[in-house]
């Protein structure tokens, strides 16, 4: 079935930046991110008779993508098997290593926070969803959310402080 014969697929594939930009956020592997975005999708499809026209499909998808994510972490536990970030050893010596530098030392602060913080830091600094929306997504009362954010970011603050600067 095309995107054409069902307009709910294209939607999906149009969500597809944003669902991906999320999964790197709480996932920090390349290859994981993009299997958990794949995850979400296949769910989505499979359950497309569950989502109500005229309601969000980006809340509906990025619960869909949460609910894919804690039941990963759960098997991996299980497995006893967490995956290493290979991205920690790219770009060795090229000439944007400072950048670069920089960019591992938040995603490693990020790595640092509770899943429930990193959840929170993906939805709302790094996709930019309004607070509301957010707290919709991951079905929590906006002012939990909104502590939850202010601790992430405290966090950071103090995790990244040490971190050499540039502009």
């Amino acid at each position: 079935m095309t995107s054409a014969a069902n307009p709910l697929h294209g939607e999906i594939a149009a969500l597809l930046p944003r669902l991906r930009r999320f999964a790197r956020s709480i996932v920090f592997n390349r290859d994981d991110a993009d299997d958990l975005v794949q995850v979400a999708v296949e769910r989505a499809l499979n359950r497309s008779a569950q989502w109500e026209a005229g309601t969000r499909l980006d809340s509906w998808m990025f619960r869909i993508m949460k609910n894919a994510w804690i039941d990963e972490v759960r098997s991996r536990i299980r497995r006893d098997n967490i995956f290493a970030s290979e991205e920690a050893g790219e770009h060795v010596g090229d000439g944007f290593a400072e950048a670069h530098q920089q960019r591992l030392a938040i995603q490693k602060a990020i790595s640092l926070l509770s899943e429930d913080h990193r959840m929170v830091v993906g939805l709302v600094l790094v996709d930019g969803m309004a607070y509301q929306e957010a707290a919709d997504v991951l079905e929590l009362p906006l002012g939990t959310l909104m502590s939850r954010l202010a601790r992430a970011r405290s966090a950071l603050q103090a995790s990244l402080s040490d971190q050499p600067r540039t502009v």
